[in-house]
């Protein structure tokens, strides 16, 4: 995947509304405070930083059967997946069915952890295509109070 060429040049004005925009903002904020270093360039426009990433970075939400609440230009070329149908899904349908047990266990690891750096495995695009991820990082995305919000992922293909 090229992920220099972009699926959307411009980031969808959705990740601009203050509620979500304030959510993307968290999983930056909870990637440096868990990991001790910028997840973007500092001094970036934070949420353009994190939509023109040249990796993946993704997040879902809190619900029992958690929904994708942020994906970057990157995520939805390795998906084949537009903002409408990304900010739709379950986040476990980026596993394949056989493999959802194992994506679980991960992030129960994540949940008593904060985050590991560890992590590869096979993920699936809304078209069926499979691909690897390697070396992922995965973390919770906590508020300054230490209220879980989600989880957040990063990776490069």
């Amino acid at each position: 995947m090229d992920a220099s060429e972009p699926h959307t040049q411009t980031m969808p004005p959705v990740f601009r509304e203050p509620e979500r925009a304030r959510r993307v903002a968290m999983i930056a904020e909870s990637f440096e405070r868990l990991l001790g270093r910028p997840l973007v360039n500092p001094g970036d426009d934070l949420l353009q930083a994190m939509w023109d990433a040249q990796r993946a970075i993704l997040s879902h939400d809190t619900q029992d059967d958690p929904i994708l609440c942020f994906g970057n230009r990157y995520v939805l070329r390795a998906f084949e997946t537009d903002v409408e149908s990304l900010l739709a899904m379950p986040s476990r349908l980026t596993a394949e069915a056989p493999k959802r047990e194992e994506r679980q266990a991960l992030l129960n690891r994540v949940s008593a952890d904060g985050f590991i750096d560890d992590y590869a495995g096979v993920r699936i695009s809304a078209k069926g295509h499979r691909f690897m991820i390697e070396q992922a990082i995965v973390w919770n995305v906590i508020d300054e109070q230490g209220v879980r919000h989600g989880q957040a992922a990063t990776f490069v293909l």
